[in-house]
């Protein structure tokens, strides 16, 4: 039997629990707009890491979002069980959303670098963990809403708030949280503004909540407050910790910029620069691959006043064109600006680039390689294209047939131009499918391939709008690898890389992903 003091208390709940004031509406509906907030943020953050440790970006924002909607489902089917205590149950939720949120980032670090086959299981645990506490959010806080407005308004409400939180959330995350914060520092702020409308509500409602629940609520707020502003202070050791495991060098420079994660490592005299995880170069070796990519092209075309580089932001193909003397321009059009800013001013990249960067006859653009093409007006006499492999539907568009159908209008009739291909030998598939789509776009084309140690086997396909590309290299030009040997070796092919029949790759049909996935994961 109760005693007399809780029959008192439950009862002065009781009476509390009938009303919510104007200034209490007003502060629940902030409250909605942050922590739609943060639940896209969360969500936003784990598909964003994810594509950053295991790439194949559409893949995990597809198992990411599935599986945050059906959590989300799973949420508010569960508060149908909820029956009572709503500001109490709304706290919980919380507390809960706040803790798994703002852990998020640094658990899949974590999970990546010491459990990595378990990175699916963990990766999905946190996803179901965060979506169940979202999808409570909502209909705990509509009902709380609706003590003094008809059901139909507090939705409506809460709703309206919700979707324009989304909105904020969706954009703020890539201009400013990502490059500001990076995701394991954006996860443990989101953690901490969960957190404090925990503790807003916990004070709002402190009449309706029982003394028990209040003295056990108040310290574990404060701790899992404490634990949130920690993290998001050391999270840039938290992320030197873990990002450190994941390459053999020691980590020399890394920055988060609005695109991409951009790491350089440096082990004796090798220096790398890794974009989400990928390697682009290794100084060692890195001479082998851009004379290939770009002598046999400028050779092959009859002029070389006006040379266009899409991609290439480390400055590197650049560094080659330049060394030729009739060269009056050089474009080169890289969508981060905060590649070609490195390049230009970090120290060592402007050591293996040669300073091309201050070189003036070389113009910088930072605008997507496929809207450069588009939109330009000008005919190009050699176009050099040094992007990354086509891992997901967005590179893909730069490799596809409608791509190459736009580039033939902007190069010169006499012009050529050379693309990276992807490994024939690891990927065989995918860089035949590169031919073969450059084939379908009315070019004369030339496989090449050279081998880089650092990589393996890679391959470039050349092409020309009218003949056939011939192969030749300059006279007098200082190179450190290609020499008329090596370059006749390049077009031939082994067995294991020979050419193979496959799709076109198109806007509509991004095969190459598909050719390109799955010859990797074979090797991985």
């Amino acid at each position: 039997m109760a005693s007399e003091p809780q029959e008192i208390e439950a009862a002065q709940v009781a009476v509390a629990a009938r009303s919510v004031t104007p200034s209490q509406r007003a502060t629940l509906l902030a409250a909605v707009l942050i922590i739609s907030i943060c639940a896209l943020t969360y969500e936003l953050i784990v598909a964003t890491l994810s594509s950053y440790l295991l790439g194949d970006s559409v893949t995990q924002f597809s198992i990411t979002i599935g599986f945050f909607l059906f959590a989300m489902g799973l949420g508010a089917l569960l508060s149908r069980r909820i029956r009572g205590d709503e500001p109490l149950w709304f706290v919980i939720v919380e507390l809960l959303t706040g803790f798994f949120g703002g852990i998020s980032a640094a658990a899949l670090y974590a999970a990546y670098t010491a459990l990595s086959d378990y990175y699916y299981p963990i990766m999905i645990g946190l996803i179901l963990a965060i979506g169940v506490c979202i999808g409570l959010e909502i209909p705990l806080l509509t009902r709380i809403v609706a003590y003094r407005a008809d059901l139909g308004k507090a939705l409506a409400d809460v709703l309206s708030v919700d979707y324009i939180g989304a909105l904020i959330a969706s954009l703020a995350f890539p201009l400013v949280m990502l490059p500001l914060f990076g995701v394991t520092q954006t996860a443990f702020w989101m953690g901490l503004f969960n957190i404090s409308v925990a503790a807003i509500c916990l004070q709002m409602f402190k009449a309706r909540l029982q003394r028990r629940w209040r003295l056990r609520l108040w310290p574990l707020t404060f701790g899992i407050g404490a634990l949130m502003l920690a993290g998001g202070i050391l999270s840039t050791d938290i992320v030197r910790l873990f990002e450190q495991q994941l390459y053999k060098d020691v980590i020399i420079y890394r920055e988060q910029s609005s695109y991409q994660r951009i790491v350089i490592t440096r082990g004796g005299e090798d220096v790398r620069l890794f974009l989400d995880g990928n390697l682009q170069f290794s100084s060692r070796d890195e001479h082998r691959y851009h004379e290939m990519l770009v002598h046999p092209a400028m050779m092959a075309a009859r002029s070389r006043e006006t040379v266009v580089i899409l991609g290439g932001g480390d400055g590197l193909a650049a560094r080659e064109v330049l060394k030729y003397p009739d060269v009056q321009r050089v474009i080169v059009v890289d969508l981060d600006p905060a590649i070609t800013k490195l390049a230009r001013t970090f120290p060592i990249l402007r050591q293996l680039n040669g300073d091309a960067f201050a070189d003036p006859r070389l113009v910088v653009i930072n605008m997507d390689a496929y809207e450069f093409i588009e939109r330009s007006d000008m005919v190009y006499s050699v176009v050099i294209i040094d992007l990354p492999d086509p891992n997901n539907e967005n590179l893909s568009k730069l490799y596809s047939q409608q791509f190459y159908r736009l580039l033939a209008r902007r190069l010169s009739p006499d012009g050529a131009f050379v693309t990276q291909a992807t490994s024939p030998y690891f990927a065989r598939e995918a860089f035949w499918c590169i031919v073969n789509t450059i084939r379908a776009a009315d070019f004369q084309v030339l496989p090449l391939r050279a081998h880089v140690p650092s990589f393996g086997e890679w391959g470039f396909v050349l092409g020309a709008p009218r003949r056939p590309p011939t192969l030749r290299l300059p006279e007098k030009l200082p190179l450190r690898y290609l020499t008329p040997p090596v370059l006749e070796s390049a077009r031939v092919f082994d067995p294991d890389m020979a050419e193979l029949p496959t799709a076109i790759n198109t806007l509509d049909n991004p095969v190459l992903v598909r050719y390109y996935s799955r010859a990797w994961q074979q090797w991985n």
